[in-house]
């Protein structure tokens, strides 16, 4: 490998027993991870001692819309609600980044705003929002609808979103809070703004009632693929979590999106693109692959099928489990860019529907199986062949995964120049290397 020039981005995707549906039977596995605060603020901990960037937090504001037969079987049935989870794990960390999933299809901005810029002043500086549309149609019926609202107005719904959130966290001049006990003035009036936002989806008129945070806004993240996913990401984020099978996908998406930032007049070093990539690391690769294969053997066919019907937008549980996937399968307003992932994979590979669906079932993305030296040697290559700016890891089971991460393989990484040894500042975007956003209402005071 040639001489490193920049080191990777780590995030972990922190479903508190690991995202693959094996993985809470797996021998000396966590079961309880879910609800037991004191096993998720190791994870946190050991995280930080391993120099991750940060912790991220998925959310679903719905059950998993599968049978009662799988979903009798799957550990992410149930979850802490982000922000009281990050929020507390902030009081036992010190530099981890702490990144929530909010939806912008159901929920308001002004609660949105209100809660990251309350997780920022808290964490001093440590919070991220993962922009997500939701695309589970259950999630409706829990907010008053019957049907789902359709893709494209979803996106558009979102870009106005972002814009009302990030208007609010700037109503207040990051000076405004002059605390004048001689003249008993608290704050400065000329130095508060009111929004009066009015547009298609959204009537806000501010301002916020939580000082602007302390890194001006927390760090803005988004995990879309589709046309419109990219498009927003790249008028919007900073960070994006990708999903890519291989180094030439990742490629074209990375040039993809940082080519629309230039057009649209954004630096692409602002913005980190950090591929899934389910991290199996051992002293051996038949010990890695042996860990692999034991926990792909705990994946019970009815939540392997469910979890490919999820990932489909369809119900595949009366094909033929022989055979293969249909070309075309019924329109589906779930994600498209998901969709069209899982169908590309079962043609690339030539699956069976039984096949596909126990890999989707165990994890069927991007996977780093091997020792310390090999994975290594994998993640610097999509690092300088700009397949990648780092990775949003996922562990194959908890704790255990994590501790084989941080013991074996961050050693490694920072061998080779690749990972921080130290953190380079107090706040998420200063050890991404993202800047401070200018307040687009005020201007320092000279």
């Amino acid at each position: 490998m040639s001489t490193v020039t920049r080191q990777l981005k780590l995030g972990a995707f922190m479903r508190p027993v690991s995202i693959h549906t094996g993985a809470w039977r797996y021998p000396g596995a966590w079961r309880d991870a879910n609800f037991n605060f004191t096993r998720l603020k190791y994870l946190a901990q050991r995280l930080e001692q391993g120099r991750f960037d940060a912790f991220f937090m998925a959310d679903h504001l719905a059950v998993l819309n599968m049978p009662m037969e799988a979903l009798r079987r799957s550990h992410t049935v149930t979850s802490f609600e982000p922000f009281t989870l990050l929020s507390a794990l902030a009081q036992h960390t010190t530099h981890l980044g702490l990144v929530a999933t909010a939806s912008t299809t159901f929920e308001e901005p002004f609660h949105i705003a209100r809660r990251f810029a309350s997780l920022d002043h808290l964490s001093e500086g440590r919070a991220g929002w993962n922009i997500v549309t939701t695309s589970n149609p259950d999630a409706a019926r829990n907010f008053g609808l019957e049907t789902h609202v359709e893709h494209a107005d979803r996106y558009a719904r979102a870009r106005e979103f972002y814009d009302v959130v990030t208007g609010l966290w700037d109503t207040w001049a990051d000076d405004a809070f002059v605390r004048d006990a001689a003249s008993g003035d608290y704050f400065d009036p000329e130095r508060l703004h009111v929004l009066g936002h009015a547009g298609p989806h959204f009537s806000v008129r501010g301002p916020l009632h939580i000082a602007r945070p302390v890194q001006g806004w927390p760090v803005i993240v988004q995990a879309g693929a589709s046309e419109a996913g990219r498009q927003l990401a790249a008028e919007t984020a900073e960070v994006v979590f990708a999903a890519h099978g291989t180094l030439e996908e990742g490629q074209r998406f990375h040039a993809d999106v940082k080519g629309r930032m230039r057009s649209l007049g954004r630096d692409p070093d602002h913005l980190k693109i950090l591929p899934g990539a389910f991290v199996v690391v051992a002293d051996t690769v038949d010990e890695a692959r042996a860990i692999r294969a034991r926990l792909d053997a705990l994946v019970h066919y009815d939540s392997a099928i469910s979890s490919l019907s999820v990932a489909l937008g369809s119900d595949v549980s009366h094909l033929d489990p022989d055979g293969p996937l249909p070309d075309s399968l019924p329109e589906s307003n779930a994600s498209k860019s998901g969709r069209e992932r899982v169908m590309a994979l079962a043609r690339r590979e030539n699956l069976t529907v039984r096949q596909l669906a126990q890999r989707l079932g165990g994890y069927a993305g991007l996977s780093f199986v091997g020792t310390p030296r090999s994975i290594a040697d994998e993640m610097q290559q999509w690092l300088e062949t700009d397949a990648a700016d780092g990775f949003n890891v996922m562990f194959p089971w908890l704790p255990g995964g994590l501790d084989a991460f941080v013991d074996k393989l961050v050693p490694e990484l920072q061998a080779r120049g690749l990972l921080r040894r130290e953190y380079e500042g107090t706040t998420l975007r200063e050890n991404l290397g993202l800047p401070r956003p200018q307040n687009r209402f005020f201007a320092p005071r000279s």
